[in-house]
């Protein structure tokens, strides 16, 4: 096992006994409470019941105040919502705002719904500009209005500008933690300036070059100002070829260019080249997962990020529409079999196995499908490499159909001893096998051609054409080479 591994295992032991600790101060509280309602004739009910949830509360708050925010956000989801609500409300203003930062789409929605204005204005007035962007959108207008106010006119630009840009844009993700030079000073100069300030903001690897028009010249990395003479000028250090983004490039983009450049910061300029802002690691991991997330739950139909514990209402309701659509797409499958009842009445062994032709190609299918959407993702597949990548998996889907439509076939053979029965399903597999390749590639790349998430409902597509067409397939072929 690799370091980093043992340290992932390490940190999610840590968190999930931090969950158990809690989750054992609430079943405590809540077990402990319905044994003093049990005895409220008791004079001294009032007092008891006081006593006893400020003991259990008082416990729940000292453990929160040691938990990182994103532990805290961990424990959140894993609670179910009375929970959920009764742990927030033992949290200091000072950690909800990074708490909301930290949590899933949906559970910090359930959160902001549920708070009432004042606490919520409180938590969010902790925050500052960079952070309440990623906020901005899920916070009521009146309430993001009322903090707003309490901004500097700096903070207040700042916010309107980042969330000019799309959710999608580096624009968006950027922050205004910049520490920039002139190429006229010296490293003397720069370190006496560094040394000078309180703090340096969170993941600064280097120092952006600017001139007076604030026009990026370069950027200075901190190893530069460490390893070389302080009285060195900082032209022959500032290196002029660094990765730089726009404000209106593409954030996918982005996250792919800090994978492969290994990038801790960047900086981002607006269209003139003048520098307007910074991009971190830390943004664009958050970035990448949330992204992530989102494609896993698109590829199984649901819309949107779905809370773990939302309201039995609200889950069904947003799992409707692929659940609709499936439906559909399962009548139009039924009537492909409808269509050959004659052939199932008289060769009875194909209601058996034709489950077999439907349920590999749509096996098959999901395999090539989440390798194209990954692809996508990446930006792997290029209009150069499509046609080699659909020859390719359609490649893949001819071998693995001869070498398991054989297999197929030869069990259908030992179980039922018909040789012709073998045959018909040796040539369903490898014929459906082949339009689940060729499908696994079409379906999502038409989605993003249309400009629509690859991953949305592949998986529900893709599915009804590899069992609609697998039953058609092997009952056609049974009609014509059986009957």
């Amino acid at each position: 096992m690799t370091d980093s591994a043992t340290l992932s295992r390490k940190f999610s032991s840590k968190v999930e006994d931090h969950l158990r600790q809690i989750a054992k101060l609430l079943e405590k509280h809540r077990l402990v409470e319905i044994m003093v309602n049990r005895d409220r004739a008791s004079p001294r009910h009032d007092l008891i019941e006081s006593l006893v949830h400020r003991q259990h509360l008082v416990e729940l708050q000292l453990k929160l105040r040691s938990l990182h925010p994103a532990d805290i956000a961990f424990i959140l989801e894993a609670l179910p919502l009375d929970d959920r609500l009764l742990v927030w409300r033992q949290m200091q203003d000072a950690q909800g705002g990074g708490v909301l930062l930290e949590v899933s789409d949906a559970v910090r929605d359930s959160l902001i719904e549920i708070l009432e204005r004042p606490a919520l204005v409180r938590v969010l007035g902790q925050l500052d500009a960079d952070d309440l962007t990623e906020l901005a959108e899920a916070v009521p207008e009146d309430v993001l209005t009322e903090v707003l106010q309490s901004l500097n006119a700096r903070d207040r630009d700042w916010l309107q500008t980042t969330m000019a840009h799309a959710e999608d844009q580096v624009g968006h993700l950027m922050s205004q933690d910049v520490l920039t030079v002139r190429e006229n000073q010296r490293v003397e100069q720069v370190l006496w300036l560094l040394r000078g300030r309180n703090d340096l903001p969170p993941n600064t690897d280097s120092l952006f070059v600017v001139d007076a028009r604030h026009l990026l010249k370069g950027i200075l990395p901190l190893r530069a100002l460490l390893l070389n003479d302080p009285q060195t000028p900082l032209v022959e250090l500032v290196l002029t070829d660094s990765v730089v983004f726009n404000a209106t490039d593409n954030a996918d983009d982005a996250a792919r260019a800090f994978e492969r450049y290994d990038l801790v910061s960047a900086p981002v300029v607006n269209e003139r080249g003048r520098l307007v802002g910074r991009l971190t690691v830390d943004e664009v991991m958050d970035y990448i997962r949330a992204e992530s997330e989102a494609d896993v739950l698109n590829m199984a139909g649901l819309r949107g990020d779905e809370d773990l514990f939302a309201p039995i209402w609200d889950s069904a309701r947003n799992r409707w529409l692929w659940l609709s659509i499936n439906l559909c797409t399962a009548f139009i499958a039924s009537r492909a079999i409808g269509l050959f009842e004659a052939t199932i009445t008289q060769i009875v062994a194909l209601a058996t196995l034709m489950p077999i032709v439907a349920g590999i190609g749509g096996n098959s299918g999901n395999q090539t499908t989440a390798l194209v959407v990954r692809g996508l993702a990446l930006g792997e597949i290029t209009p150069a490499n499509t046609w080699h990548l659909v020859f390719k998996e359609l490649g893949v889907g001819l071998l693995n159909g001869v070498a398991w439509g054989a297999t197929v076939g030869l069990f259908a053979y030992l179980l039922y001893w018909n040789l012709p029965l073998g045959g018909v399903m040796a040539a369903a597999m490898l014929l459906n096998l082949l339009l689940a390749a060729a499908m696994g590639v079409a379906i999502p790349l038409i989605l993003h051609h249309l400009g629509r998430d690859p991953a949305l409902g592949s998986s529900v597509l893709l599915t009804f054409i590899t069992d609609g067409m697998g039953f058609f397939i092997f009952l056609g072929l049974a009609t014509v080479f059986l009957l």
